[in-house]
């Protein structure tokens, strides 16, 4: 298969007189600065504003169906099919849009392991995109940059509108995967993620036929040396805990599991910055200077001093910044085996344990149902807490069927005998607008304790609505807060709460093929 680099119409595209190829950051803020894309804040982030998409664009998002595609992917609603003849067509007016603009270029890798990095190339019609991307992916040395070959191409052009009727898409905004032409087309969108996100799905499809496991997790290392994952979808925490001052971070978001170890897809961070504070997050907080780009945050139109606390722009404000800004970072990105897995979620619903030990089967079965909960006031017309669930903490960037990816959790749990747990950010003692929301330095002490090994020797009590198991002391929390049916007031409402949330969870398993010790680790309370 051919790079979609080696076609004629892009080879012409590229050797245009102005096409900006592997420029630094001080030049990148320089361009988009002189052409009006962004501001600099008082810290020296370049700020951009992303319009009307302040967020993925899931509706948008396709992947060509052809013959390296059809019998592989799990089609439906999140991978929705898209026919190679439309995408060429596309592809054909995307490339004559751009050929008379500005381009920023630029040459990186995806897999911090070389043995499985991804080398792709970035087209940028916008210049705070080309340094988002630059600080996102891993930069190559200037001697690898002489032999940087892409094997996989980004073109994105944001201000490049498509026309439904005609293109085939659901919208003016598209996210187009194209594993034949190794290609990912980008319009319609400024928001940056897109690009990270659709790279992101490549190496899910690609790295299970090599047997890793890639996963949408955060990873770091203890002073011990041992390395710890966390997983967890928008706004459980997977980033603010991962950025541990006591711990060193491989990274933020995106690993894979390989017969060696735990390696970084990435070589920055992108961070939600909304409410942002030094107090709370230092690390992330010290990151965000010059050569940082921040998403739709709000400054102040004198002093350019950045407002985390506003979000009349968007809920979902981002930082991006390369990994090395966070102080006592692991440069490469490489972590062995990990000890400890722990997936995040933030029920609201008030039912689930702060923290809670899982067999692997529990495992498998939560990995597959990827649950949390959206609260009210965070969309429009959601007014009461609505359980949301994202196949393996990330259903939208999963090609492959949910079970093939759960299956290689399991087995690498088992075999470098790594403990899984569920940690609850959310509420407790009642749901939301009733309970509390779990404090950040108690799930912090949660967490340093399970990955300290201090939960491995206190004695343990079985829930009844989930059968987890969960300890009944933690350094630093009080132990009432442990098991959440002991922190509601009505306890009865409790045992409805959980017979609910139990039921909920059944019901989105049923969609999954799993074995039947898999299944059975889901709840106890339904029907009840």
């Amino acid at each position: 298969m051919s790079s979609a680099l080696q076609t004629p119409a892009v080879s012409q595209l590229l050797s245009q007189k102005k096409v900006n190829r592997n420029l630094y950051p001080t030049q990148l803020v320089e361009a988009a600065l002189r052409r009006g894309e962004s501001v600099m804040s008082s810290r020296g982030s370049l700020v951009s504003e992303t319009g009307k998409c302040t967020g993925r664009s899931p509706k948008d998002k396709f992947t060509v169906k052809d013959a390296i595609t059809a019998d592989k992917v799990a089609w439906g609603p999140v991978n929705q099919p898209f026919s190679p003849e439309k995408f060429d067509a596309l592809y054909e007016r995307v490339l004559d849009y751009l050929k008379d603009k500005e381009l920023f270029v630029q040459d990186l890798f995806c897999g911090a392991d070389p043995k499985y990095r991804l080398p792709i190339q970035v087209i940028n019609e916008y210049a705070w995109h080309n340094l988002f991307v630059r600080q996102l992916f891993i930069r190559p040395t200037a001697e690898e940059l002489k032999t940087h070959k892409p094997e996989f191409t980004i073109a994105s052009a944001p201000s490049f509108l498509a026309d439904p009727q005609r293109d085939g898409t659901n919208s003016e905004v598209f996210v187009l995967v194209n594993f034949t032409r190794k290609l990912v087309l980008i319009g319609g969108t400024q928001y940056a993620g897109e690009m990270k996100k659709s790279i992101f799905g490549v190496m899910n499809f690609v790295l299970p036929q090599r047997n890793v496991f890639p996963m949408h997790c955060s990873a770091n290392i203890g002073a011990d040396g041992v390395t710890a994952l966390f997983f967890g979808l928008s706004g459980t925490g997977k980033t603010t805990l991962s950025a541990d001052p006591t711990r060193r971070l491989i990274g933020d978001d995106e690993h894979g599991w390989s017969a060696t170890g735990v390696f970084n897809f990435e070589g920055g961070c992108y961070a939600k910055c909304i409410r942002l504070s030094q107090e709370n997050e230092p690390q992330i907080w010290n990151a965000l200077g010059f050569g940082s780009v921040l998403e739709n945050v709000v400054l102040d139109p004198v002093t350019r001093v950045p407002d985390y606390d506003d979000e009349s722009k968007t809920e979902n404000t981002r930082a991006a910044y390369p990994v090395e800004y966070i102080e006592n970072a692991v440069i490469p990105g490489f972590g062995g085996h990990p000890r400890n897995v722990v997936f995040l979620t933030a029920d609201a619903f008030g039912v689930l344990p702060p923290v809670s030990k899982l067999t692997p089967e529990q495992a498998m079965y939560h990995f597959m149902s990827g649950y949390t909960a959206k609260v009210a006031g965070t969309e429009a017309g959601v007014t009461e807490p609505q359980a949301t669930f994202s196949t393996c903490f990330g259903a939208p960037f999963m090609p492959l069927p949910p079970k093939t990816y759960a299956e290689m959790l399991g087995r690498r749990l088992r075999e470098h005998n790594a403990q899984c747990w569920l940690v609850n950010t959310g509420w407790q003692g009642g749901p939301y607008g009733v309970g509390k929301r779990m404090s950040l330095p108690y799930t912090r002490a949660i967490v340093n304790a399970l990955v300290e090994g201090e939960l491995a020797d206190v004695e343990y009590e079985i829930e009844p609505a989930f059968g987890f198991s969960i300890p009944k002391s933690v350094p630093g929390v009080p132990s009432e807060l442990l098991n959440p049916r002991n922190s509601w007031k009505d306890q009865a409402d409790y045992d409805k709460k959980a017979a609910d949330l139990s039921a909920r969870f059944a019901k989105n398993f049923e969609q999954f093929d799993a074995p039947p010790a898999v299944k059975a680790a889901g709840p106890k309370l339904v029907g009840k």
